[in-house]
């Protein structure tokens, strides 16, 4: 029974998993259905989190929208998932920002990587 369902995860995986890390600014290019239409999102924020492995792998998004912070959960190999373009690389110490829920303005930014 576990190889079946290991079989039809490796099918449900993306060839190119889009590379980003935990800090990172990203653009999430999200398709919504509206009725009959179809059309692309852009979500655009701070990468919180990444949790789980396989198929099962989500990533959480942070943005500062009119004053409130709004985020958003996207199954990494989600056909719903165009494309995650990265911004910026950030450069953080920590596998999971949630300190960052408690920030406003300019106390809630990651400090840039430089390579």
């Amino acid at each position: 029974m576990n190889d079946i369902i290991r079989k039809i995860e490796a099918e449900q995986l993306k060839e190119n998993a889009p590379e980003f890390n935990v800090g990172d600014t990203v653009k999430v290019y999200a398709k919504i259905k509206e009725g009959n239409r179809e059309r692309i999102q852009v979500f655009e924020g701070t990468v919180l989190k990444k949790q789980g492995g396989s198929t099962r792998a989500t990533f959480t998004v942070r943005k500062n929208s009119n004053g409130i912070g709004v985020e958003k959960t996207w199954p990494l190999h989600s056909p719903n998932v165009e494309k995650v373009e990265v911004i910026r690389r950030g450069k953080v110490r920590r596998a999971k920002l949630n300190y960052l829920r408690d920030r406003v303005g300019k106390r809630a930014k990651v400090k840039e990587l430089v390579k």
